[in-house]
């Protein structure tokens, strides 16, 4: 509230008050006796202690009322009804608007006024006087107090939103945690069992034609359950921002298991490659380095079956830059780049501060190529 004019039907209010401490103060005037010039006045007064309530700001309209009262009150002595009631609304919009310290010097005239009168006041304005001195600092407090409570209400609101916002953040991280694990370890498996069953059928000397079924329904079966948790890691990232708790679960020490297990379920070569004097790594970045791995060993597995894989640890001062390459076909088709795994890689890299690259090799085949820091640059 900017105004006394942005009130609903402010200017209506101010209109009404106005006539009536007109009307009022010509009642007296007549009763009194006063001269046609002094009537005059008093009129002009009861209008300029009511009618800025609705074309002013709270405090020219404050200001502007409680000059007029003052006048009114210390040189003829007399008050009308409407503009006492014109000055309390205008203290009470200075206390709601925030206004403290005009509210409370416009709040002390009346109060001197009322202690330097005459004694007894027994007369209206006397009273009047004695009364505005008493209600204008409660009116004032009364919109200080409303303010006070408003911006309470305010910060609850703001609070909860913020506590709102939190927990929906964190949930959208904790499913960005979940479709990354499922992609990362359960796919990784059941891709493992669809690649063991075609090359068992493939090659295992005297099978039965039922046996060669069998293991055709076990990798189709396999890749039917890799087909729905692609839909099912579809729906877990939407509306996630990547952002994931990282849990010390494997690192760098069980690559050569994980080498292992891709070279037994693909009967091709894929060899480990180490540069430098190994050093002990951030939990996270070791972690981060085997999901990538994992995740490019899956993928050459998907995309260039039975191709050799190479993977090549460069330990640096303060970076372990990672490759993983195949001599397969080349680079997956479109529709593979824009899945989840290589969004996975490239959020396991860019979660501890990391980069990686994806790409044709120099020589043909499929590079994954990353760059972490030692140290996990940024925080969880």
């Amino acid at each position: 509230m900017t105004g006394m004019g942005s009130w609903p039907r402010g200017w209506v209010a101010a209109a009404v008050l106005g006539l009536a401490a007109v009307t009022e103060a010509s009642v007296r005037a007549a009763v009194v006796g006063l001269s046609p010039q002094t009537a005059l006045g008093v009129c002009l007064l009861a209008l300029a202690g009511t009618v800025p309530l609705g074309v002013l700001g709270p405090v020219a309209a404050a200001a502007a009322i409680c000059a007029a009262n003052v006048i009114s009150l210390a040189a003829f002595h007399t008050l009308t009804v409407a503009a006492l009631a014109a000055q309390l609304i205008a203290l009470y919009a200075l206390g709601r608007v925030g206004a403290q310290l005009p509210a409370a010097v416009l709040a002390l005239p009346f109060l001197v006024l009322a202690l330097a009168g005459p004694r007894p006041t027994t007369s209206e304005a006397g009273v009047l006087t004695i009364l505005l001195a008493g209600l204008a600092p409660a009116a004032a407090w009364a919109g200080m107090a409303h303010r006070a409570h408003h911006d309470a209400v305010e910060r609850d609101a703001a609070r909860q939103a913020i506590a709102t916002s939190l927990v929906d953040h964190t949930a959208r991280g904790e499913r960005a945690r979940i479709a990354r694990e499922l992609h990362d370890v359960v796919a990784h498996h059941i891709s493992m069992i669809a690649v063991q069953a075609e090359t068992a059928r493939l090659t295992t000397p005297g099978l039965s034609a039922a046996g060669a079924q069998r293991l055709s329904a076990i990798g189709g079966t396999a890749r039917a359950g890799l087909t729905e948790m692609r839909r099912l890691l579809g729906v877990l990232r939407e509306d996630t921002d990547g952002a994931a708790e990282r849990q010390p679960q494997p690192g760098l020490a069980q690559l050569n298991d994980l080498l292992d297990d891709a070279r037994d379920a693909t009967r091709a070569g894929t060899r480990l490659i180490l540069h430098g004097l190994p050093a002990t790594l951030d939990p996270g970045v070791e972690l981060a380095a085997y999901r990538i791995v994992q995740e490019a060993l899956t993928n050459a597995r998907r995309h260039a079956p039975g191709a050799a894989v190479d993977v090549e640890l460069h330990y640096c001062d303060d970076a372990l830059h990672l490759r993983i390459r195949d001599n397969g076909p080349g680079p997956p088709t479109a529709a593979s780049v824009a899945g989840n795994g290589l969004l996975g890689m490239r959020e396991r890299a860019a979660a501890v501060g990391g980069q990686l690259h994806t790409g044709p090799g120099p020589g043909g085949g499929f590079v994954v190529d990353a760059l972490l820091p030692t140290k996990a640059e940024i925080s969880r």
